[in-house]
């Protein structure tokens, strides 16, 4: 009998075509198979016990970087075949194929790396089919050399052996290489392992050291310096925001922090991103690292060169995108050079180029299952599947800030990997060359293209130059919509849900600044039922930049004008900010949650001025007591949309600190606040309208304390709760959400 096939999925540069190749043959199979631009296709002929075990294990038995989504199974007439092979890729066709991440070094090249008697011992690019780099060095589709950053690297006699052999590990495998054919690490003058000494060296002389990585560079430090911390928190103008830690192995980061099941799996597994852990007292770990902050980002090695500078270093290492602040990763050679001379003192470099930049992903865990911070490397290209068709293609241009874009098409929405702040030309040149990169490897071409509501976000910019050219449809979603349908859409539902949308700013549809919202919500519309009493920010965005201006808003609107530390800090200018928050002139109104959070945070000490986005909300969490239970009440009102009285909880804060109140028991009391009166909204809008689950979205639920508080709350009166697992909850997470309300809100395909 004979049966043809069509595997789709991430099933190349996965070793699928050797895997299946092998199968057969143990079998005793004769038949062929082959990448195209759709996935996977082959055939098999033979007994039929043996063509069903075949079938049987192809799914059962897939390498451990195959992911199948479907395979279509034929019955066909034998044609008498032989042998079984593996046919090169044609060329041409409709790109279907999916894109494998870049994976963590697996275990049997790390045994390699390691063993002296091998020929790829302490070769710091040793890969395999089972691991090593593939987004960030693919050209082009289908997945082969020549459409890779390695077709410049000819292969040895050897690779080419392993490469060819379908019983090697090797068969296939895109990247293979040694140090007699491959790439080559470089310091100054330095090559090989003599570059490795002398980076060695440098970091336990303290100095800053460049590095180049599968996605990018990153800047390298003792982690257990002071003095080296110091001076690159100084020379990156990066002055509070933690940096991520890369140990040797899971024990060390047990020693550092404290590790649950759930983030010993994240970081051991093959994506590898940066863990949110909490710290432990004793962690030996310098001050500048991660100042004020009970948590550490850490990481352990993911490519073979990262593996042998903490081998030989024997010690954590701080590890950090290689960027001035605000700018993107630096990925390109001469652009290493160039922008990054005044901060590093050496560059560990090689000569394989990277095609896309790729910042680290960030997680965490939260009630036994991870939550990204940060979707990027280990993650990207591969796709979020949804629970519906996308009839036409989608761009979706996500937010200003932490941006990433989404190519859909079928039930693939391609989220991008981590784009950045769109505030400068190197961000939004990696949106638009990551937009066209995605568009070719995924054969996408737009039809709808969603967009922020804000006129002078340069993604909503891009978006509307785009649709001039009339064969694009543009669809503006609102932000916090988006995000509402983000989360939905990570838990593969199109509800409807009460939607609790709390943020810094997204642009409302009446002109003003949302941010802290209740919506009743689905894939295709929504409806403001709730928000918190809009209050005014003196300055507009200088508000955002000193908390204390927000302090002084919500003061005005109760009318206190008492002696707090808050107002002798900032005697001179507190007349000025309360009389522009009264008055309206150059003080929007808004109705953010972040703004609440940072008026609260200036009034108990925590941060008058922020030096990055959340710093003042993150620090207010960081100080509360969650040991503390019971909550300051805020009032609800009884109109349609019902309102929140953010001023009650600023008043409660102020009277306890008057009563000289430990400002760790309030921001526990001000946390706890906030989700009563989360539960208490909606409980009034569960009557209302019926309907018991609450979707959860928006940076602020970055805060693990409110979300846990508020999680408690809800389930404790019998809603069931969605949050976020498989997209950031921040605006890392917009761009799916928009690109699932486009494809809902838009026609049919056009004929």
């Amino acid at each position: 009998m004979r049966r043809e096939a069509r595997v789709e999925g991430v099933v190349q540069g996965v070793g699928f075509r050797p895997f299946v190749h092998t199968l057969a043959r143990r079998l005793g199979l004769a038949g062929h198979v082959g990448n195209d631009a759709d996935g996977v296709f082959l055939a098999v002929e033979g007994s039929s016990e043996g063509v069903a075990r075949f079938l049987d294990a192809l799914k059962a038995e897939a390498p451990p970087l195959a992911v199948i989504d479907r395979i279509e199974v034929t019955e066909v007439p034998p044609l008498g075949a032989a042998r079984f092979d593996i046919l090169p890729s044609p060329p041409g066709g409709v790109a279907n194929t999916l894109v494998s991440a870049d994976s963590a070094t697996c275990a049997d090249c790390l045994r390699e790396l390691a063993d002296p008697g091998d020929r790829r011992y302490r070769y710091p690019f040793v890969n395999c089919t089972n691991c090593g780099p593939r987004f960030t060095i693919v050209r082009g589709v289908p997945y082969d050399r020549p459409r890779t950053t390695m077709a410049g690297f000819a292969l040895c006699r050897d690779c080419a052996r392993e490469y060819a052999d379908p019983a090697d590990r090797r068969f296939h495998a895109q990247p293979v290489c040694c140090p007699a054919c491959g790439p080559r690490l470089r310091l100054g003058t330095a090559e090989g392992d003599d570059a490795l000494r002398v980076a060695v060296r440098l970091l336990g002389e303290g100095r800053v050291l460049a590095v180049k990585g599968l996605g990018g560079y990153h800047l390298a430090v003792a982690a257990a310096s002071e003095p080296a911390a110091a001076a690159l928190r100084s020379r990156k103008h990066r002055e509070d925001k933690p940096f991520a830690i890369m140990v040797p192995d899971l024990a060390v980061a047990g020693d550092l922090c404290e590790v649950d099941p759930v983030a010993e799996r994240l970081l051991t597994g093959r994506r590898r991103p940066i863990v949110l852990l909490p710290r432990r007292r004793a962690a030996p770990v310098a001050p500048s690292v991660a100042p004020g902050n009970r948590m550490l980002g850490v990481l352990l090695p993911y490519t073979p060169l990262h593996h042998l500078l903490l081998t030989d270093f024997a010690a954590p290492i701080v590890l950090t995108s290689a960027n001035v602040s605000d700018e993107p990763i630096v990925f390109r050679d001469d652009e290493a050079r160039d922008r990054l001379s005044g901060i590093a003192d050496a560059f560990l470099t090689h000569d394989r180029p990277i095609h896309v930049r790729t910042d680290d992903s960030v997680a965490r865990t939260f009630r036994g299952r991870a939550q990204l911070q940060r979707r990027s490397r280990g993650y990207a290209p591969e796709p979020v599947v949804v629970g519906q068709d996308f009839r036409r293609h989608v761009l979706a241009c996500g937010a200003e800030l932490k941006n990433t874009f989404c190519l859909a098409k079928g039930r693939h929405a391609f989220l991008s990997h981590h784009i950045g702040d769109l505030e400068n030309y190197e961000t939004l040149r990696s949106f638009t060359e990551g937009i066209e990169h995605f568009g070719r490897l995924f054969d996408i071409a737009p039809e709808i293209v969603a967009h922020d509501l804000h006129p002078e976000y340069l993604s909503t910019k891009y978006a509307l130059d785009l649709a001039e050219s009339g064969t694009v449809e543009p669809v503006g979603v609102q932000h916090h919509h988006a995000h509402i349908a983000a989360c939905l859409a990570d838990n593969a539902e199109s509800g409807p849900v009460l939607g609790v949308a709390f943020d810094g700013t997204g642009y409302g549809t009446d002109h003003t600044i949302w941010g802290g919202e209740f919506l009743l919500a689905d894939l295709a519309g929504f409806r403001r039922v709730g928000h918190l009493e809009p209050v005014r920010m003196p300055g507009g965005t200088a508000a955002v930049r000193q908390p204390w201006r927000m302090a002084a808003a919500y003061l005005g609107a109760t009318d206190d004008t008492g002696d707090l530390d808050v107002v002798r800090r900032h005697a001179r200018e507190w007349p000025a900010v309360v009389s522009m928050a009264a008055s309206g002139v150059n003080a929007p109104l808004t109705s953010s949650a972040g703004r609440l959070f940072d008026a609260v945070a200036a009034l108990l000490g925590v941060r008058d001025t922020t030096n990055y986005e959340g710093q003042a909300a993150i620090e207010l969490e960081q100080l509360a007591d969650p040991a503390v239970r019971g909550g300051y009440p805020a009032g609800i009102s009884a109109a349609d949309p019902v309102t929140v009285s953010g001023a009650d909880l600023v008043k409660s804060v102020v009277d306890d600190l008057r009563a000289g109140r430990a400002v760790d028991v309030v921001a526990a009391r001000f946390h706890n606040g906030v989700a009563e009166a989360i539960r208490g909204v909606c409980a009034r809008l569960r009557e209302a309208t019926g309907v018991g689950t609450v979707a959860l979205s928006g940076g602020v639920f970055q805060n693990v304390l409110l979300l846990d508080r508020t999680v408690d709350l809800l389930e404790g009166r019998g809603f069931r709760v969605l949050t976020h697992s498989r997209v950031p909850t921040n605006d890392g997470g917009v761009s799916l959400g928009q690109a699932v309300v486009a494809a809902n809100t838009t026609g049919p395909v056009r004929q």
